[in-house]
């Protein structure tokens, strides 16, 4: 089932979106989804599985220690329930949101449109609040003066 339902999958996506060409998505394995790259990746030592990738950004400096903290709160609070985790690009330093999307025909294009939207605002608000906000934010958030995203 893999290989061959990851492109009905992405071809589906393609269909509901506008996308344009899904072969130039099935050769590319990236989309831009609302300013966030995603890379949508099928693994050989995972078949059953597709992986999205949401590039949140970079960590300002001085803030990982905190931005890590929290990131590692959030894999246990927010996205353990999701099959997702956050983590960091090791080629670019990037916040990386990874989801694991299982290959059944329960899930279609349109179900992956709506995942990958749902997503997308997780990004913002790590890139609004944690990642690029102000000192003033940063610093409360960082105190635990915070409201935490839903899964």
């Amino acid at each position: 089932m893999g290989a061959e339902r990851y492109a009905e999958l992405l071809q589906e996506l393609c269909l509901v979106t506008g996308l344009g060409d899904p072969e130039t998505v099935l050769q590319t394995r990236t989309l831009e989804v609302e300013g966030f790259t995603v890379v949508l990746d099928h693994v050989e030592n995972d078949p059953d599985a597709m992986y999205l990738q949401f590039d949140f950004g970079t960590v300002t400096a001085g803030r990982t220690l905190v931005v890590f903290r929290l990131m590692l709160e959030s894999n246990l609070l927010v996205y353990a329930q999701d099959q997702a985790q956050l983590g960091l690009n090791p080629d670019t330093g990037n916040v990386l949101l990874i989801v694991r999307v299982p290959l059944s025909y329960e899930i279609d294009g349109s179900w992956l449109a709506e995942l990958l939207v749902h997503y997308t605002e997780h990004g913002r608000y790590w890139r609004d609040h944690l990642l690029k906000s102000s000192d003033e934010m940063f610093e409360g958030l960082g105190a635990g003066q915070y409201m935490w995203i839903r899964g």
